[in-house]
């Protein structure tokens, strides 16, 4: 089964949190799992926040990347269209907002749960959980907004 980053078109993978393409990258993979979606990530230890804990900018990246997937991959199901289909929905953060609960420890493989909220026109909002070892550890909420179809052309 793929994941729905592997869905992204090739111009769009250059993400440092989702993107294939980006080989310093997280390169998180999200799934569905029944109506969640749900990434697993490793921290290293060049991730430390203090020693024996996650820098929570790490857990923010991953909330966020793991929902802007999501976002894509609820779009494509409400339309009852496959991933690999053009045009291509792709999303990017209008907002991210992120509750640290408790101290994340960074020998832990955490799993990144969401949960699609609302779906309203381009714009998407996703609810996730970070847990590390079955304890919530950080909670977090996105808005995705739909990318323009010319989002991502050359910069000048």
């Amino acid at each position: 089964m793929k994941a729905f980053q592997d869905h992204y078109p090739e111009n769009l993978s250059h993400c440092y949190g989702c993107g294939a393409n980006n080989a310093h990258g997280h390169r998180i993979k999200t799934f569905w799992d029944g109506d969640e979606s749900v990434t697993h990530f490793t921290p290293e230890p060049f991730h430390t926040a203090v020693p024996g804990f996650t820098y929570g900018g790490l857990l923010a990246s991953l909330i966020d990347c793991h929902c802007t997937g999501t976002a894509a991959a609820a779009m494509y199901r409400q339309a009852g269209r496959d991933m690999d289909t053009l045009p291509a929905f792709r999303f990017v953060t209008g907002s991210l907002h992120v509750d640290y609960l408790k101290p994340t420890p960074i020998s832990a493989i955490l799993e990144i749960r969401g949960r699609v909220m609302e779906i309203k026109g381009r714009k998407v909002v996703i609810e996730a959980t970070v847990n590390a070892g079955g304890v919530a550890t950080a909670r977090g909420q996105v808005v995705a907004i739909q990318m323009p179809d010319n989002f991502g052309a050359a910069v000048v």
